[in-house]
């Protein structure tokens, strides 16, 4: 619940993974985590880390390693057949193959972790978009396998407004100036989301629906705004906001166009598949 909150009222969207990363770990027994929120194959992908001493070993790694990495091996193919996105490990999705291929090899020499747990986004299609977590020793747990699919609704729903916030920048071709705007308003990181679809013409459970929370829930941030803003219908929020440059005008690329998708690793973190 920490997390959430702190996730919701976090203004930077570069900073939303790095924050769901380190609690990833904790609650599914890892020591490492890389996300990948790109359509990654084996040529394209940034491959980034954390702490230094992460990212200092990912940074020296070859062409051959980096595609081994972006392969997503073994989860890419066990994903990819199916509609189900429940975490696996990748000894359960590999088998006795794992422990001697060449991923589980690099990732011994380079993180020091001997086994891998995907938690892919729920509804993502392939490539599949989420989170390897790594640790040395044991192999997960069926509770750490519970922990990562409790935790799947929240990396999606994050992941949702980490989009919007990312378009909403792009959008008025301004961020630092948008997000003051945002700020002087006192509308949070959440409200500025819901705010961003009403302005799409989207109903309360269209809304709640994209950002994984209820129909309620979007009424209650609705009602927020237009205190804040000091309207009182959605036409005359939308416009307002239009005003104030909150929004973008009628005409520009709307949020809900979809961003192009970023890519982060770190040594909390996860890896698509």
């Amino acid at each position: 619940m920490a997390v959430a909150v702190a996730a919701l009222h976090e203004r930077e969207p570069g900073r939303l993974w790095p924050l769901l990363g380190a609690a990833l770990t904790d609650l599914c027994g890892g020591e490492a985590v890389v996300h990948k929120l790109d359509d990654w194959s084996q040529s394209e992908g940034t491959v980034g880390g954390s702490p230094d001493a992460a990212a200092v070993e990912l940074a020296g790694l070859g062409e051959s390693d980096l595609g081994l990495l972006r392969a997503g091996y073994p989860f890419a193919h066990h994903y990819a057949g199916r509609p189900d996105r429940t975490p696996v490990t990748a000894h359960r999705a590999a088998g006795r193959d794992w422990p001697g291929s060449p991923t589980a090899r690099l990732l011994r020499d380079v993180l020091d972790a001997d086994h891998v747990l995907g938690v892919p986004l729920p509804g993502s299609s392939p490539p599949i978009t989420g989170c390897l977590v790594y640790r040395s020793g044991a192999d997960f747990t069926d509770d750490h396998l519970t922990m990562a699919e409790r935790a799947q609704p929240l990396l999606a729903g994050v992941e949702r407004q980490r989009q919007l916030l990312e378009e909403w920048r792009r959008a008025l071709a301004a961020a630092g100036t948008a997000d003051e705007r945002a700020a002087d308003c006192a509308l949070t990181p959440r409200e500025t989301a819901v705010l961003l679809l009403l302005a799409d013409a989207l109903t309360a459970d269209a809304i709640g629906r994209r950002l994984g929370i209820s129909a309620r829930t979007v009424h209650k941030h609705v009602e927020n705004i237009y205190r804040k803003l000091g309207t009182r219908d959605r036409v005359g929020t939308v416009l307002r906001a239009q005003r104030l440059g909150l929004v973008p005008s009628p005409g520009s690329r709307g949020p809900c166009a979809g961003p192009p998708r970023l890519v982060t690793v770190e040594r909390s973190g996860s890896e698509q598949t």
